[in-house]
């Protein structure tokens, strides 16, 4: 069980050097309780001390890693249920399958789409981060085969998938360097899979019909030298898996029970691809930290992705673009200009509407801190000195002869406070931007 913020102060040196950046030791004990600081940060805790307290040091998810490089993925270490208590870290990786039944150009295409599921959302890179290879001919040859393809044509993070501890041997020692994600190890195989994954250095999957089940595993597991596990739990309907998954979460960070302190995985792999799309979502949401899925329709893959951006955004650091001046088209010294915040759903909102007049501009984006306009203005993150000053920073006065400014109808009323500390003239803008493509034809 985790300590307490008393029980740790007492195994700390008491000197209160600050050394830890904490102001005394029993702040920093409070703050290692709160898993809000690490052990490493006191360079004078003793050896005995680190042992006490490598348990609260711990998060009460372990952070799990597979893939290398850039394609390197990682999952776990979440301290919250829900978002708004902080914040979620590691969202969750979704990874399409490839099946070993395809071979030749049927394995290529398939390989060739998985990859192509990349996507942009307001100025974000976003796409499928990983590769499931299933083991559906039931042939260890031919799945190790089929894991080779996926490494020599995909930089994606790789899972291996099968019930069987024969290919999965023969597989995780062709791809070993890529570290993929090994599974499955279940009561019967647990032996046979942890010592896989341990000659491999590979994290492994450990799959169970109960959470009870998973509980057990993961201390086989772990006898068997396996410290990275992924829980897999194999109940019979959406329902029952969301509960589970539910109570996987709840009892690992509420009770830090360590046997389930581990990220979590789900397979979508049956059902028509708006059906995939919408399960997908459900276990994003409901805590699974992979979730296999076999569609490559991009329709249904959009959404998902999109889905978990939402969710694991940091509700107090929105998503932001950079604070300078854009060009929409190719605008000249003649062409108007415009200003927004630099909230990115604001900017791309803007951004679009002004494509739509067919108008060459320039968008000054100011910093808002990711808020937007009638938010940064109420929170005084907007106003007529800041706008100044992103004018005179974007040297804007040198990249046009006119002296004219449009502003979001929302906040005309800071249109004169604006000419007299700019020197510009102020063009109040619509509330809308929907409005933009008419404003932009008929009144600039």
């Amino acid at each position: 069980m985790a300590l307490t913020g008393l029980q740790i102060f007492k195994l700390l040196p008491k000197t209160n050097c600050k050394d830890c950046g904490m102001p005394t030791c029993l702040a920093f004990a409070m703050a290692l309780a709160q898993k809000k600081a690490k052990l490493d940060d006191c360079p004078h805790a003793s050896d005995e001390a680190k042992s006490s307290l490598a348990e609260a040091a711990a998060p009460p998810i372990k952070l799990v890693k597979f893939g290398t490089g850039d394609a390197e993925v990682q999952v776990g270490q979440e301290t919250v249920m829900f978002r708004h208590d902080e914040k979620f870290y590691n969202p969750t990786v979704i990874a399409v399958t490839v099946s070993d039944s395809l071979s030749g150009d049927e394995l290529n295409q398939r390989i060739e789409q998985v990859n192509g599921l990349q996507f942009e959302r307001v100025g974000q890179k976003i796409g499928v981060k990983a590769v499931a290879v299933l083991n559906e001919s039931g042939n260890a040859e031919i799945f190790a085969a089929a894991a080779e393809a996926v490494k020599a044509k995909s930089t994606l993070a790789m899972i291996l998938y099968t019930e069987s501890a024969d290919a999965l041997a023969a597989a995780a020692g062709k791809v070993a360097d890529a570290k993929p994600l090994l599974g499955v190890a279940t009561t019967e195989s647990a032996a046979a899979v942890g010592k896989i994954a341990k000659d491999n250095g590979c994290p492994v999957i450990a799959q169970a019909d109960s959470v009870e089940g998973l509980a057990d595993l993961t201390e086989k597991l772990k006898e068997a030298g396996v410290e990275d596990v992924v829980l897999s739990l194999k109940a019979p309907t959406l329902k029952e898996q969301l509960y589970g998954l539910s109570q996987i979460r709840a009892v690992a960070l509420k009770k830090n029970f360590r046997p389930l302190g581990f990220p979590t995985i789900s397979c979508v792999l049956e059902g028509a691809a708006a059906e995939q799309s919408a399960q997908v979502m459900a276990f994003s949401c409901k805590f699974s930290s992979i979730v296999l899925v076999e569609t490559v329709e991009k329709f249904a893959i959009l959404p998902i992705l999109t889905s978990i951006m939402n969710i694991f955004t940091d509700p107090q650091k929105p998503v932001q673009v950079e604070a300078k001046l854009y060009e929409v088209g190719e605008p000249d010294e003649n062409s108007p200009v415009l200003f927004t915040t630099n909230f990115s759903l604001t900017y791309y909102t803007v951004e679009s509407d002004v494509e739509a007049s067919r108008v060459p501009c320039y968008i000054l984006v100011v910093d808002t801190e990711g808020t937007s306009v009638l938010t940064a203005y109420s929170g005084d993150k907007l106003n007529e000195k800041i706008v100044a000053a992103a004018i005179k920073k974007t040297d804007l006065e040198n990249k046009v002869k006119h002296r004219t400014l449009i502003i979001p109808g929302y906040v005309a009323v800071m249109s004169g406070k604006l000419e007299e500390e700019s020197g510009w003239e102020v063009k109040v803008g619509p509330r809308e931007s929907s409005v933009l493509p008419k404003f932009m034809q008929e009144v600039v």
